[in-house]
């Protein structure tokens, strides 16, 4: 993503240097969509990895079991419905896009319709990461 802006400005300043246009519509779109796509998917390896911001002061104090059950909580009550609604409420406008193979309205853009399905694939890996995490969390409760 760095290299593709970084080339984008060399390119972009070179070009007004010698007087040829060296940039396009294309790489700046790339460079968009490949910050949408890794902060699309970071969503579910910060869950993983328990990345997320905690706001409860009193959740460190708590036993395991019990942050556990807050967890539990969390994920039915809060997670798992929000990926669902994201699927829901993303759908027709991905099926849409797909349905017309659509474009950039931009000269030189690049397609739009594979970076609208990310957000579909995003919802559902961090449905997925929910779903282990909440394994996970049942466990600890069980022990």
């Amino acid at each position: 993503m760095v290299l593709v802006g970084a080339f984008n400005a060399v390119a972009r300043y070179s070009g007004r240097f010698i007087g040829v246009n060296l940039s396009s519509n294309g790489w700046l779109e790339l460079q968009w969509y490949l910050f949408s796509v890794v902060f699309l998917f970071a969503a579910a390896d910060t869950l993983r990895r328990d990345g997320h911001v905690r706001v409860d002061v009193l959740f460190g104090k708590l036993s395991k079991r019990n942050q556990a059950w807050i967890d539990i909580a969390g994920t039915v009550l809060f997670l798992l419905p929000f990926c669902v609604f994201g699927l829901w409420a993303s759908w027709p406008t991905v099926h849409a896009s797909w349905h017309v193979w659509e474009m950039s309205p931009d000269p030189g853009g690049l397609p739009r319709y594979p970076i609208k399905a990310a957000v579909l694939v995003a919802f559902v890996l961090l449905g997925l990461q929910g779903i282990s995490e909440l394994v996970k969390r049942i466990d600890v409760v069980r022990a």
